[in-house]
């Protein structure tokens, strides 16, 4: 019978995994800025592509404190997220829907992230890192702020605009 995996084993898959989804996020977000349609849009990519190098760090930080190498492990997860995003920029691109499906896939992206986030920051608790959960947390609030621009952006003018 196999050794029985542990909080700390899980926390660790966990940060490979959003280690790998940020590297990817950060492939697709300029490719995801270049077919959007809104300034306002495009502007929250570049944003946040700013910000994903910045969780970058933070994360290769996160593993460094627990005496553990950067590495990421593939996450479905992730992948399934940014080939819908893919899917939308291809089937409607120069079509009025085509910055909503966009922002709609930021925000699955986001939401997964705020996921993961939260969920790290609560073991990192348990398992009485609190400087890794300082990290993490600061990472979780940057992923909400990011998903709340989206919000407004698709409430104020991109929503209306795939409508009309």
């Amino acid at each position: 019978m196999a050794a029985e995996k542990d909080l700390n084993e899980l926390f660790l898959d966990t940060l490979k995994d959003i280690y790998y989804a940020e590297k990817q996020i950060l492939k697709t977000l300029p490719k995801m800025a270049k077919a959007a349609q809104s300034d306002k849009l495009q502007a929250a990519f570049l944003k946040h592509q700013d910000e994903t190098e910045g969780q970058i760090e933070r994360l290769e930080q996160v593993f460094e404190m627990i005496g553990k190498p950067a590495r990421g492990k593939k996450c479905d997860a992730i992948e399934g997220i940014i080939d819908e995003g893919k899917e939308i920029m291809d089937e409607y691109k120069g079509t009025q829907a085509l910055d909503a499906g966009l922002l709609a896939a930021a925000q699955a992206v986001e939401h997964y992230e705020m996921s993961r986030y939260g969920t790290l920051k609560a073991w990192a608790l348990k398992l009485n890192l609190p400087k890794v959960a300082k990290l993490l947390d600061q990472t979780l609030n940057e992923e909400r702020k990011t998903d709340e621009s989206l919000t407004k952006i698709a409430e104020t003018a991109v929503n209306y605009e795939a409508a009309a």
